[in-house]
């Protein structure tokens, strides 16, 4: 399957040490939910456009589990963050 030139690439569960660099990144700190990547979509720019498909586990006493796509933003230079948390 090809991608469309300036489209998101097709999903992959084989996540690269730089998808696994970034989500570490723009997710550190954060609480409540943790997000587990399963799989992630690119789209190359003025940087990287990453979407994750994530389990999600909320930390509750008796968690809940779903699931999330969890977008971000990887630039240039500088840390790479979060745009977007779409629970599914």
């Amino acid at each position: 399957m090809s991608t469309l030139p300036g489209g998101y690439s097709p999903y992959t569960c084989n996540i690269s040490d730089e998808a696994k660099k970034a989500f570490a990144q723009a997710t550190k700190g954060l609480v409540g939910v943790r997000y587990s990547p399963v799989a992630v979509s690119t789209q190359v720019v003025s940087g990287v456009n990453y979407k994750f498909f994530c389990n999600t586990e909320a930390a509750t006493i008796m968690p809940i589990n779903g699931a999330a796509i969890v977008s971000i933003y990887a630039p240039l230079k500088g840390d790479a963050h979060i745009t977007h948390i779409q629970t599914l």
